[in-house]
C-alpha cells in the first residue's frame, strides 16, 4: 500500500490507502475543530475565512487562518523533499517512513496535550495537525499520481460528478469511470466517518484522539517499512 507507485498500483491498493488515510484525516480535522474552532484540512475554507476577515479588518483572525494554510504547505513541502530524496536513493519505503514520522508527531502531540504542555487555545495543535495533514496528502498524492488525495474532499466531490458523467455517456471507458467513482466515494465516505469518530472520541477522551490516530498511522506504516 505504501510501497508501489503510480501504475504499479491496483484498485484494491488505492482503495485501502484512500479509506485508511481519509479516515484519519477526517478524525483529525473534526477533532481540531472541536478543540479550537479551526479546520486543519480545509484549505479552501481557511482561505475564504482569511479573505473575509481581511475585508472586515480582522487582521488577527486573518493571520491565524493564513498561518494554518502556510503550515499545511510546509508539511507538504517537507514530505515532498523527503520523498524525492528517498526515491533518488532507491528507498521504496520512503512513503511508509514519512507516514511513520506523522504517527510519531501525533503521538508526541497527544502526550504533550495530556500533560498540559500545549496551551489552552489549541492553536499550536491546529498548526501541528495542518502540518501532519499536509504531509499525509503529499504522500497519498505522490504515491498514487494524484488518484488519491485524502484531505481534498472538494476535488474528490468534483471527480465523483465527472465519473458519473462518464458513466451516463456509456463511453468505452466505463470501467475506468466505475473504478474512479468507487475510489472517490470511498475517500469521501471515509473522511465523513472519520469526522464523526473524531468528534465522539474527542468529547469522550480529549487528546487521546491524537494518540489513537498516531497509533493507527503507525500500524499502517510499520508493516510496510518491514517489507523486503
Amino acid at each position: 500500500m505504501l510501497i508501489r507507485e503510480g501504475n504499479e498500483r491496483n484498485q484494491s491498493i488505492d482503495l485501502r490507502l484512500a479509506g485508511l488515510l481519509s479516515l484519519v484525516a477526517g478524525a483529525l480535522n473534526a477533532a481540531g475543530f472541536e478543540l479550537a474552532g479551526l479546520f486543519s484540512a480545509n484549505m479552501t475554507g481557511n482561505i475564504s475565512a482569511m479573505a473575509d476577515n481581511l475585508a472586515k479588518g480582522g487582521w488577527g483572525a486573518a493571520l491565524l487562518f493564513g498561518l494554518v494554510v502556510v503550515v499545511f504547505i510546509l508539511g507538504a513541502l517537507v514530505a515532498g523533499l523527503l520523498i524525492e530524496a528517498g526515491r533518488q536513493r532507491g528507498k521504496r519505503r520512503i512513503y511508509a517512513a514519512v507516514v511513520a514520522m506523522e504517527a510519531v508527531i501525533l503521538i508526541l502531540t497527544g502526550l504533550a496535550a495530556l500533560a498540559g504542555l500545549t496551551g489552552g487555545d489549541g492553536v499550536g495543535i491546529i498548526c501541528m495537525l495542518a502540518g501532519v495533514l499536509g504531509m499525509q496528502n503529499a504522500v497519498s498524492t505522490r504515491i498514487s499520481r494524484a488518484r488519491v488525495r485524502t484531505t481534498h474532499v472538494s476535488g474528490m466531490a468534483t471527480d465523483v460528478g465527472l465519473s458519473l458523467a462518464g458513466l451516463c455517456m456509456r463511453s468505452e471507458e466505463s470501467a475506468r469511470y466505475r473504478s474512479l467513482l468507487a475510489l472517490h466515494c470511498t475517500t469521501i465516505s471515509a473522511f465523513l466517518v472519520g469526522g464523526v469518530l473524531g468528534v465522539v472520541l474527542h468529547r469522550l477522551a480529549g487528546p487521546v484522539t491524537f494518540l489513537c490516530c498516531g497509533l493507527l498511522l503507525a500500524l499502517i506504516a510499520l508493516p510496510e517499512m518491514l517489507r523486503r
